[in-house]
């Protein structure tokens, strides 16, 4: 018999980890990945040029600088960066965001770096 499914919850997730800008997976489905991150400062201006990105703003307030503009989210809204679009995201406080990628998705896309990470798991 399978084991029992269990919800995931997001608040106590976000409680085991402290490090910023550190992508954490907590769930998968088809071939994406739900991942957990812990903003604060400005990351650097990358893309993705085969997928598209999802921001959540689960606490706080991120900018999503764009090449045309920036989109500026409160918790509750969301936003997708089309596949290719450079964006950098930079958050003033602490800002905590879900993110829906493909799996494997490199953080950093094609800019690479020192911020270049994989994603944890937090099991």
């Amino acid at each position: 018999m399978p084991d029992s499914p269990v919800p995931v919850n997001l608040a106590e997730r976000l409680a085991r980890f402290a490090d910023l800008w550190a992508q954490k997976k907590v769930a998968e489905f088809n071939d994406y990945e739900i991942k957990l991150a812990k903003l604060k400062g400005e990351f650097v201006w990358h893309d993705h040029p085969e997928t598209d990105e999802l921001f959540l703003v689960l606490d706080g307030r991120l900018t999503i600088r764009l090449p045309d503009g920036e989109v500026s989210l409160g918790a509750g809204e969301l936003f997708v960066v089309p596949r290719g679009v450079q964006h950098c995201p930079v958050a003033d406080e602490e800002t905590a965001v879900l993110l829906i990628e493909p799996a494997g998705t490199v953080n950093t896309g094609t800019a690479g770096g020192p911020l270049t990470r994989p994603a944890g798991t937090l099991d």
